[in-house]
């Protein structure tokens, strides 16, 4: 019969994150995805990327 392995020690760099940590981390995410979002949205910038792939092929 197997011995059920030892519980593993946390490493010292995943400290949990603090409520502000945690909150800066989403508030970067949302800026980022508006950011994007509003890139998608100028016709312009949208012609530019399907130039840039078909030039791809």
């Amino acid at each position: 019969m197997q011995q059920p392995a030892p519980p593993t020690a946390p490493t010292a760099g995943a400290a949990p994150l603090r409520g502000w940590q945690r909150a800066a981390i989403w508030l970067l995410v949302a800026v980022l995805l508006a950011l994007v979002f509003m890139l998608y949205a100028q016709s312009e910038f949208m012609v530019q990327m399907a130039d840039h792939v078909w030039a791809c092929f």
